[in-house]
């Protein structure tokens, strides 16, 4: 029963890994490509549990706990990069006026003659 279970993962990581090549070649965002390279990680983990599983060895297991830590911290990291990547309009443009306002400076006046 582990011998299926094992050989089951094994495929489903080499076929994650083949969607994940497609789509970091392909793109067509560089979100998209970090999303593929958080797949890659997903299937390092999973074939560190295979390993563990067909070998009876713990060891294998620790591994993945590192592996996914680490990566973990990478796509966070990745994450922010691409937010506050200059030029690209995301979430960091949308906040720069609301910085401004909560530094204390007063919103600008309308432009146009006043109300009567």
């Amino acid at each position: 029963m582990i011998g299926a279970a094992v050989i089951v993962l094994i495929v489903a990581a080499i076929a994650a890994t083949a969607l994940a090549t497609y789509r970091i070649i392909r793109g067509p965002t560089h979100a998209d490509r970090v999303v593929a390279l958080d797949v890659f990680l997903a299937a390092a983990v999973a074939l560190c549990i295979a390993a563990s599983l067909a070998s009876g060895r713990t060891v294998f297991l620790d591994v993945a706990i590192g592996l996914a830590l680490v990566g973990f911290v990478a796509t966070i990291g990745w994450a922010r990069l691409i937010e506050r990547a200059p030029g690209r309009g995301g979430a960091a443009a949308a906040r720069e006026p609301q910085s401004a306002a909560r530094a204390g400076s007063a919103p600008a006046p309308p432009a146009g003659p006043p109300d009567p």
